[in-house]
């Protein structure tokens, strides 16, 4: 074990001298304790958490926290000597929160005068200057001095190399350090060599300091000196890797902290959680723990398929961890930019306390960062990996997530592992938003109720996100178990439950109106669409010679809506229902359930729909054929019309979307087609779609002739429009199409 860490765990002389108030003394642990008889294992426990220890007056006279025995204490010890005491363990809520920050650290810059370089020296200095400010900080008080009332200065050091190495190979070690000496051109050519990074001749010590405060942070969290701490210190760490340095971060601090306090503690702190909150993935601290069944990764974070940095695909939902650590990394991958409060805290409540209260650990370790608008549309510790960059005014991180919400997220956290959290400071480039967030942060950490939040209901895109991140995780987590594929029912004879309203539904419209199931002789689709696609016999040949009543001269392809349904038969129509199920029956992988950045089942029914042109409609007589479109069959339509020339029959489409997104039609072989879809389209959404927005100028043609409705939600659309749209399919039918 290095010299340093040895000297951090074992401590030093415990006899006091009588407190001074204006010097630094030394915890007494048998001041502690009440003449009770003494358990031993407890008694060693005690001691180890008083280890370095120190403690003080403030200057005011308010005792500090933990509290001092007076000379009256000592010589009433003293006098009873002989008899055996039980010692009264320490509350954690009279031990101070720790700060861990370092001037030095500002050292590390450009290699010129460059203000406009996001990873600004200034960060760590705004931060720690508003906690002085806001009185949370006392500088007067000596490293290791504190007052309960005052967060205790938790000193830097830098970081051994054998500390680093534990998760940085040599040769990455050897190439930073190597930057102390080297020439202002070759570090200019190493910066622009390497993946968004920069370097000067003060990296290596800056770096060094980084993942020591981290280290020293922690393990005051671990020994008891100080109930949790958050660790203002740069430059980054998340996105290092254990190879080289990687986007604005040289080593991955939270990482090489978790890999100390796991060899230094064994026992206290066997599990660590490290919860990103930081608007970017990191990749870093994933590799770094991909394979670890002791260490609990959790990031949220935009991943815009790849696109966002660091992109790849790292840093979608797919990825679980491996070998052993299988189920102990989780990936929240949002979509898109734009996410708020309410998104947040919607991942947060289902996917990230469920699981991280499920794994139980000896710390949480915790990245935190800041969030800003788009510009466009045994015990446990918690590590907490915290960057500001998700925060609001953050133009990296192009999010909406105030100060109020970070302190919620902690809140939360601090329910965890006996309370053991270290916050440390990752990402955040916007000096105000971050200097907010982390005194919100902070205040939380020191026992101060967080603001009320002002929640609006999460955006649908989030909701998607999470749903198929708790999906993906049900196999490792009992507490997500219930949204698992299900696979283990279907092996014993289950079936999903719309496959059975669906046989019935394809009964009843049998028994009522004698429609037929049409095949679906396709691989990929035969499963899934079973009994989904039923129609009139007439509309594949079948006759009704007794009345000749039923010409097959208009199709509809349609979600199952009955009313509907019934209202086309009594007019005459031949009717195609196509059912399109949330989840396809044979997605027994979760995989399965997206597919290129979509739901299967959306796919699907793309596939659907020119099939059942191809074999069925364009074969069958009719004269005149109307596509009806609810939901997601909206988007099948859009897709058959751009791939096969319908129009030549298509006498008119509805579309009801309710909030659905848009999907417009193009043809380059026909700039023409956009109009004629336009006059030939009833397209319904909502009042409170996007395409309403007030920094919109409205739906172009190519989109349809778009309504807005007074109604919201699909069901209620569709009953609302009935007659406006049976009337306009109605009169279509007797008259030439526009």
């Amino acid at each position: 074990m290095d010299a340093e860490m040895v000297d951090a765990v074992e401590g030093s002389n415990m006899d006091a001298p009588e407190p001074n108030p204006n010097s630094q003394a030394t915890i007494d642990p048998s001041v502690l304790v009440k003449q009770q008889p003494m358990d031993l294992a407890l008694r060693d426990a005690v001691s180890s958490t008083a280890v370095n220890g120190t403690i003080s007056r403030a200057e005011n006279g308010r005792r500090s926290a933990p509290a001092v025995a007076d000379a009256t204490t000592r010589q009433h010890q003293a006098s009873s000597k002989d008899s055996a005491v039980r010692p009264q363990a320490l509350s954690t809520a009279l031990l101070p929160s720790g700060v861990c920050y370092d001037a030095r650290m500002r050292f590390h810059s450009t290699l010129v005068d460059d203000d406009d370089h996001p990873e600004d020296p200034r960060r760590i200095s705004v931060i720690y200057k508003t906690l002085v400010k806001a009185g949370l900080i006392d500088e007067t008080l000596s490293f290791g001095r504190d007052s309960r009332d005052f967060l205790r200065r938790v000193e830097a050091r830098e970081a051994t190399a054998d500390e680093i190495c534990l998760v940085h190979n040599p040769g990455h070690y050897r190439l930073i350090r190597q930057t102390r000496n080297e020439t202002v051109e070759n570090l200019r050519v190493l910066s622009d060599s390497g993946d968004s990074v920069y370097y000067n001749n003060s990296t290596y010590m800056c770096a060094r300091l980084a993942v020591g405060g981290a280290i020293e942070c922690c393990k005051a969290v671990v020994a008891g000196t100080v109930k949790n701490a958050i660790a203002v210190i740069r430059p980054p760490g998340h996105h290092a890797v254990p190879t080289e340095a990687q986007g604005f971060c040289i080593f991955n601090n939270v990482s090489v902290a978790a890999r100390v306090c796991q060899a230094a503690f064994r026992d206290k702190c066997r599990k660590i959680l490290i919860f990103d909150w930081d608007v970017h993935h990191g990749n870093g601290t994933q590799d770094a723990f991909y394979e670890d069944p002791n260490v609990l990764y959790i990031s949220i974070h935009v991943h815009q398929g790849g696109r966002f940095y660091p992109g790849g695909e790292s840093g979608n939902h797919k990825h679980c961890g491996a070998g052993y650590g299988v189920g102990k990394n989780v990936n929240v991958p949002w979509t898109d930019q734009g996410m708020g409060d309410a998104d947040y805290m919607y991942a947060f409540r289902n996917v990230v306390l469920p699981i991280a209260a499920e794994f139980d650990p000896d710390l949480v370790l915790g990245l935190f960062f800041q969030i800003v608008p788009p510009v466009e549309p045994a015990t446990e510790r918690n590590a907490v990996s915290a960057g500001f960059d998700a925060a609001e005014g953050d133009e990296i991180g192009a999010c909406f997530v105030t100060p109020a919400c970070y302190a919620h997220m902690t809140h939360a956290l601090m329910a965890l592992a006996g309370g053991k959290v270290v916050v440390c400071l990752e990402g955040g480039y916007n000096l105000q938003s971050i200097s907010n967030c982390a005194l919100a942060v902070t205040k939380t950490l020191m026992g101060e109720a967080p603001e009320r939040l002002k929640l609006t209901a999460p955006s649908k895109l989030a909701i998607e996100d999470v749903h198929q991140v708790m999906r993906r995780q049900s196999p490792y987590w009992f507490c997500l178990s219930a949204y698992g594929p299900t696979r283990d029912f279907s092996s014993v004879g289950g079936k999903r439950m719309h496959d059975i309203i669906r046989v019935y539904q394809t009964r009843v419209l049998r028994d009522e109106l004698g429609m037929i199931t049409l095949a679906v002789l396709r691989n990929s689709l035969t499963t899934s669409f079973a009994d989904q696609v039923i129609a009139t016999p007439d509309l594949i040949g079948v006759p009704q010679p007794e009345t000749l009543k039923l010409e097959a001269h208009q199709t509809w392809l349609t979600d199952p809506i009955k009313d509907y349904i019934h209202w086309a038969d009594k007019e005459g129509f031949g009717v195609v229902d196509v059912n399109v199920p949330k989840l396809l029956s044979d997605a027994d992988t979760i995989a399965s359930v997206i597919e290129d950045g979509e739901p299967a089942a959306v796919n699907a029914m793309k596939e659907l729909a020119v099939y059942l042109w191809d074999n069925y409609l364009q074969l069958a007589d009719a004269t005149k054929i109307f596509f009806l479109g609810a939901g997601n069959a909206h988007q099948g339509i859009v897709h058959l019309l751009n791939l096969r020339n319908c129009s030549p029959r298509l006498y008119g489409i509805v579309n009801v979307l309710s909030d659905i997104p848009l999907r417009s039609v193009r043809r380059d072989a026909d700039p023409d087609f956009a109009t004629w879809y336009f006059k030939n389209s009833l397209v319904y959404v909502n009042g409170e779609h996007d395409t309403w927005a007030p920094d919109r100028k409205g739906p172009k043609r190519r989109f349809g002739r778009v309504i807005k409705s007074d109604e919201n939600g699909l069901h209620r659309m569709l009953f609302y429009h009935k007659q406006e749209i049976t009337s306009w399919i109605s009169r279509r039918s007797q008259h030439q199409r526009a």
